[in-house]
């Protein structure tokens, strides 16, 4: 009732669920997304495994695992049978070894239909390492450009929504891309996570011959892009989008202070981080606006005086980008984009 499944295939089964068995240390690591943990030993019965493996040799440790293992089974056998009567079960440990043959075995005693992963979550990692680093992007990268403010997020929201390759490469690593880039926000993935989360959307919309992203750095916040996106986006298709300098101080302040009153420590270091660049007084002038409750003069002043020398993008329509897009109304410029799209590539 068990069949040994690689990792390629795995991913193209109908609803499948991922269930990683290793401890609960390596599932928070990394693992699959969308895997749920079923650990056949806890991290202190991984590690005394482990020990009684490298002091007393391989025989006496599997002991302890039977040993550590035996009163579990039933509860895990019964957690796997309610599963695999909704989703197509995937069993997986590090590298499809001892954990994930001894849980193979007991389903198949008690007819529980499930697969195995080929390699364990070590086969997978690779096959994403592979996929990401080691080839050509398989598809053409379409590249949001323009000022900070300008709504590049709100227009890949937009179309990702629309059912187009639109990937949120910030909301991937749950930053912004700037001194500002985690503030309000929860931790991000670490690198191993980033590019699984990556790679499953690209595989997800391996039907589309483009993916929209905005134009980022090598890295977003504790993130590395690979190096074949990197060179994806260079070579891309370029869209520029821009609109008035309120519009996006507007625009700004909403996206710090949707979830309530903006969190002003926070904002404050990130300010003083900037001290080098904006001067000393001037520092100084906008923490004391920030602590007065006033984010517009804030906001125009960082955009005028930091961001906006950083990035040099036009302030309108130019002639370097293969379409110009005014964000003034968000939805049309999501619109215009999609029929850009439509046309570009006749879908």
């Amino acid at each position: 009732m068990v069949r040994d499944i690689n990792s390629e295939e795995a991913l193209k089964l109908d609803i499948p669920l991922f269930v990683d068995l290793r401890a609960e240390s390596e599932f928070t690591e990394a693992t699959i997304p969308g895997a749920v943990n079923l650990p056949i030993f806890n991290d202190d019965e991984r590690t005394q495994v482990g020990t009684t493996y490298h002091q007393d040799g391989p025989a006496k440790a599997r002991w302890l695992a039977l040993q550590i293992v035996s009163p579990k089974l039933p509860e895990l056998a019964k957690q796997i049978d309610y599963w695999s009567r909704q989703k197509a079960v995937v069993l997986f440990c590090w590298r499809g070894g001892m954990r994930s043959r001894a849980i193979s075995m007991i389903c198949d005693l008690v007819g529980i239909p499930a697969y195995r992963l080929t390699g364990g979550y070590k086969a997978y990692r690779k096959m994403v390492r592979n996929y990401l680093w080691e080839q050509q992007l398989d598809r053409e990268v379409i590249v949001l450009h323009g000022l900070t403010g300008v709504g590049k997020t709100e227009v890949i929201e937009i179309l990702a929504n629309h059912g187009l390759a639109a990937i949120n490469l910030e909301a991937l690593a749950s930053n912004r891309g700037s001194v500002f880039g985690g503030i309000g926000l929860p931790p991000g993935p670490n690198q191993k996570m980033f590019e699984s989360y990556l790679a499953h959307i690209l595989w997800h919309q391996a039907r589309f011959p483009y993916i929209v992203v905005e134009c980022e750095s090598r890295r977003i916040g504790r993130n590395t892009l690979p190096t074949p996106f990197i060179e994806g986006m260079r070579t891309g298709s370029h869209i520029l989008l821009y609109d008035s300098l309120e519009n996006r101080v507007q625009r700004l302040i909403g996206e710090y202070t949707y979830q309530g009153s903006p969190d002003l420590d926070s904002l404050s270091r990130a300010i003083t981080s900037l001290k080098n660049r904006l001067g000393g007084e001037k520092t100084t002038e906008l923490i004391n606006y920030l602590y007065q409750g006033d984010l517009v003069q804030v906001t125009r002043e960082l955009l005028v005086n930091y961001y906006d020398p950083l990035y040099h993008y036009p302030h309108g329509p130019s002639k370097e980008y293969d379409l110009c897009v005014s964000t003034q109304d968000i939805m049309a410029a999501a619109n215009r984009i999609e029929d850009y799209l439509n046309h570009r590539y006749n879908q």
